[in-house]
């Protein structure tokens, strides 16, 4: 069985495979020393399908184990018979994603505790690309959480990816009529809880960066004046760390279990990190990982605060994840 090509790092070529010794499935014989060209194209095209896959399921280990699945699908390919390499992964990708994203949703039932989804530290380039950059934060991904499978799947490849309706029909099963319906509905439901107008960068981390003042001070009216009076805080952790089961709702709430659970932790610090191309904070205890926090924010207040303590979703944490489209 082929494994997909090692990627630890994003941007690294595989050096060697085990098809580089052999001929392709297409019949071409591979050159020597270099991979043949059904790996090259996965790999050109693996940070994209790794994104696709990653917004459709929230989780950063089940979309590389669609990966992992569309490299071994994608390897048995005829090459000469796929006009356009980046479609076809897409498509297979999309497939392997909605086989987990009901797996997943099992999963969720028996979750302890609020399921949050994994966050990711990116690299800061990701927030020039707007569209992309609202699609992966963490607050939007909530909002997908909404959604059917289907109708994730057909509102990520139209309304991120811009894929044509004929090709997410092939990729999700369905005919181009039955795909339009269900874009527009995604659509009308994404809009109606999406965060209220564009934030940029800045005032992101302008809201952060007075949250952060404010917990490390204790100052519990510098905590509620960045709070939006309905903020609603969210933890997850899984049921191996601490963390509110249910959502915390109202900044008087929030701001008073912040001040009294932070304030009494010791060796504390907390800096500012690209988490799912937004700033977001993330806290160490004693110099470890401990929580990242990202937010929501709606006419410059907070208005969600996602916390996430489970170790499990923590170790894209530690080396920058690259997202494309």
């Amino acid at each position: 069985m082929r494994v997909e090509p090692s990627t630890a790092n994003r941007q690294e070529q595989p050096v060697e495979s085990e098809r580089a010794h052999t001929s392709d499935t297409a019949g071409q014989p591979t050159g020597e020393g270099r991979p043949d060209p059904a790996t090259e194209a996965f790999v050109a095209h693996r940070n994209l399908l790794f994104t696709v896959a990653y917004e459709m399921l929230g989780s950063a280990a089940d979309a590389e184990d669609a990966l992992q699945e569309t490299w071994l699908r994608w390897a048995d390919v005829d090459l000469g018979t796929v006009r356009d390499p980046r479609a076809y992964l897409v498509r297979i990708a999309t497939r392997q994603a909605l086989g987990r994203l009901r797996t997943l949703g099992r999963r969720k039932e028996s979750y302890v505790g609020t399921w949050l989804p994994e966050p990711l530290l990116t690299t800061p380039d990701v927030a020039d690309d707007v569209e992309l950059a609202d699609s992966v934060s963490m607050a939007m991904l909530l909002v997908m959480e909404t959604l059917t499978p289907a109708e994730r799947a057909v509102f990520v490849l139209r309304e991120v990816f811009a894929l044509d309706y004929e090709e997410i029909a092939e990729a999700v099963g369905k005919t181009p009529a039955a795909v339009r319906q269900i874009a527009h509905r995604a659509r009308s439901h994404v809009a109606a809880r999406r965060p209220r107008g564009t934030v940029s960068p800045a005032e992101t981390r302008g809201a952060l960066d007075a949250f952060k003042r404010a917990v490390e001070t204790g100052d519990l009216q510098g905590l509620l004046d960045v709070l939006a009076p309905d903020a609603v805080l969210l933890g997850d952790g899984g049921g191996v760390k601490q963390a509110v089961l249910r959502p915390v709702v109202g900044a008087d709430k929030v701001a008073r279990l912040l001040i009294g659970g932070l304030g009494k932790a010791t060796a504390l610090s907390l800096r500012t990190a690209h988490v799912n191309a937004r700033p977001a904070l993330v806290i160490r205890l004693d110099g470890a990982l401990d929580t990242v926090v990202t937010v929501r924010i709606d006419d410059g207040l907070i208005t969600g605060l996602y916390a996430v303590r489970n170790p499990e979703k923590l170790s894209r944490m530690e080396q920058e994840t690259v997202l494309s489209r």
